[in-house]
């Protein structure tokens, strides 16, 4: 759709309006499911303890969560320089 528009000049142009974006509604296409293969493999990590994609892991949470200070360390009982 064009909508005219007049300048200065008197001189009459027309400005390419686009439609509104309502209009242009997608649906999303609907999700398969995963192959027989792929979902034996996910058991098979699984059952290992290993980490699986799109699952939550615990450690992984623990170590991106973001820094405290040192009040989670406690300091070595080790003397500094080796006891020298």
């Amino acid at each position: 759709m064009t909508t005219p528009t007049y300048s200065t000049t008197g001189r009459q142009r027309h400005v390419f309006v686009p439609p509104p974006v309502e209009a242009a509604v997608t649906v999303p296409p609907p999700q398969l499911p995963d192959p027989p293969i792929y979902r034996e493999m996910m058991r098979t990590w699984t059952d290992r303890g290993r980490t699986v994609p799109g699952r939550h892991d615990p450690e992984w949470a623990r170590l991106a969560e973001p820094w405290r200070g040192f009040g989670r360390f406690s300091v070595s009982p080790a003397l500094r320089g080796g006891g020298r």
